[in-house]
């Protein structure tokens, strides 16, 4: 039997280190407080297109790049894609450092069921009885937290389906991982220069200005979100969609134990019911995504 890893066991570490990696990311950004998170998000795009640059041609891979620069239709759909994280980043950032670690993990909690309606919707997937039923608690634990709260969790519901789109549009865009984050990063970081520039100018500007350890943290945005990005977007290439969605609950796991036990947010009793819906409603759909997979080998033996 050969020992030979296939392609879908390859794809676990990187997409698991991936969502661990984002799961610790609350701390991070909490450390970069004293900034606004526009600008925040303007490093983190604008550091990103250098490094991810940078790390293409010590590769030697620059033709591979002017290849899908050159591929319209690639171009449009990683615009696309790129809008699409942008808005979750500024959205996560803004959530974090203004006392909202608890929503903005359970976003990335509601993230897997989203991609299971759009494994619906775009993919033509059908769902069992008990992955509707996953869905249709989630959707409960979303209700009651809206009731409770007397508002949308908007921040929640942002995350989950900016983020859950972004990994549809790279898993059916037709590009390598790297060539197609340098464009992502091409495509908008030439306008955060141009942000952080005014910012500059105006006497708003962070970078230089609140200690080299502001510094150190606003500049290492960029080869942080590069190499984690590029880990998703390998190894996501390789997995299942259902395996994406189950790996992802790492991610909020760890976000909302830096929201609970390191940033001490209060977990009202609200919460804590709501969540109570969303986990039961992981949990059935983890179950349930075994039992399909276990039956997928068992009838390919």
């Amino acid at each position: 039997m050969s020992s030979t890893p296939q392609p879908a066991n390859k794809g676990l570490l990187p997409t698991a280190a991936a969502f661990a990696i984002w799961g610790l990311f609350p701390l991070y950004f909490y450390a970069l407080r004293q900034v606004s998170a526009v600008q925040i998000i303007a490093h983190r795009l604008l550091w990103s297109c250098l490094f991810v640059l940078l790390w293409i041609a010590i590769r030697g891979e620059l033709s591979t790049l002017r290849a899908t620069l050159a591929n319209r239709s690639i171009v449009w759909r990683l615009a696309l894609s790129a809008t699409l994280i942008t808005v979750n980043w500024l959205v996560y950032v803004w959530g974090v450092m203004n006392g909202h670690v608890l929503e903005t993990s359970l976003g990335y909690f509601i993230g897997p069921l989203v991609n299971v309606l759009l494994g619906v919707v775009f993919l033509s997937e059908r769902l069992t009885a008990a992955q509707w039923t996953a869905v249709a608690l989630a959707a409960a634990g979303v209700a009651y937290l809206t009731l409770m709260a007397g508002r949308l969790p908007w921040i929640a519901l942002a995350l989950a389906f900016s983020f859950a789109t972004y990994g549809l549009i790279r898993k059916v865009v037709k590009v390598e991982s790297l060539p197609g984050l340098a464009t992502e990063t091409l495509i908008l970081g030439p306008i955060s220069a141009l942000y952080l520039l005014w910012c500059e100018s105006v006497g708003t500007g962070a970078l230089g200005h609140l200690g080299p350890g502001v510094d150190a943290l606003l500049i290492g945005t960029g080869p942080i979100t590069a190499v984690t990005l590029f880990l998703y977007a390998f190894g996501t290439r390789l997995l299942p969609y259902s395996t994406v969605g189950l790996l992802q609950f790492i991610a909020p796991t760890l976000q909302f134990a830096c929201g609970v036990f390191v940033l001490h947010e209060p977990l009202a009793r609200s919460h804590a019911v709501g969540f109570a819906f969303i986990w039961t409603a992981l949990l059935l759909y983890a179950v349930e995504g075994l039992r399909l997979s276990r039956k997928s080998q068992a009838s390919t033996v």
